[in-house]
């Protein structure tokens, strides 16, 4: 047998308003761990992606080469803080039916970004890295120039340890440059 409630039908309507609006609430909080990546304050330059290197291996070969990129750079005490990441792959075979399977490891950067400076649309991260392959070597300085923006961006990576840069364009994946205000 059903019993007629003691609250009134305006009390039951603000409780079920109430209890909606804390459900949103808690339904709707983010759970951060770590840093905050939506915020930006402190974030100078992030980004990651693939990118291939204009030219390849350059004249007369023409080798291709593309690479796996990533880099963060934050504000700190110190001025600048963050890592870099770049491995590079080549075909096994320069011709035939292997010169397009980029299996090759080349060379892997694997820096600590120390500097960092902003220019319109551009990031400079510089500091060292520890090198395997190509320009291998422990501590090279490098510097790292990242144009903000998606497939078509641009990068310039350049090591110590060669005479020569190597300026890559962004097929996938994104660089976020911030201002530095």
């Amino acid at each position: 047998m059903l019993r007629k409630s003691n609250l009134s039908r305006p009390v039951i309507v603000g409780l079920l308003v109430l209890a909606s609006f804390m459900s949103t609430v808690l339904f709707s909080a983010r759970t951060v761990s770590g840093r905050d990546w939506n915020n930006a304050a402190g974030s100078i330059a992030r980004g990651a992606g693939t990118t291939i290197i204009h030219g390849g291996t350059g004249s007369p070969g023409f080798i291709p080469v593309i690479t796996t990129v990533a880099f963060h750079a934050e504000r700190s005490s110190a001025g600048a803080t963050g890592e870099f990441d770049c491995l590079a792959f080549a075909p096994e075979a320069t011709t035939g039916p292997h010169s397009g399977q980029l299996t090759v490891n080349a060379m892997y950067v694997a820096g600590k970004v120390t500097g960092a400076n902003v220019h319109q649309d551009a990031a400079t991260l510089t500091g060292v890295a520890d090198i395997t392959g190509l320009g291998a070597g422990t501590n090279v300085p490098f510097t790292f120039i990242a144009h903000r923006g998606g497939p078509g961006a641009t990068a310039i990576l350049t090591v110590n340890s060669l005479t020569f840069s190597f300026n890559e364009i962004l097929v996938q994946g994104a660089f976020e440059v911030h201002d530095q205000d």
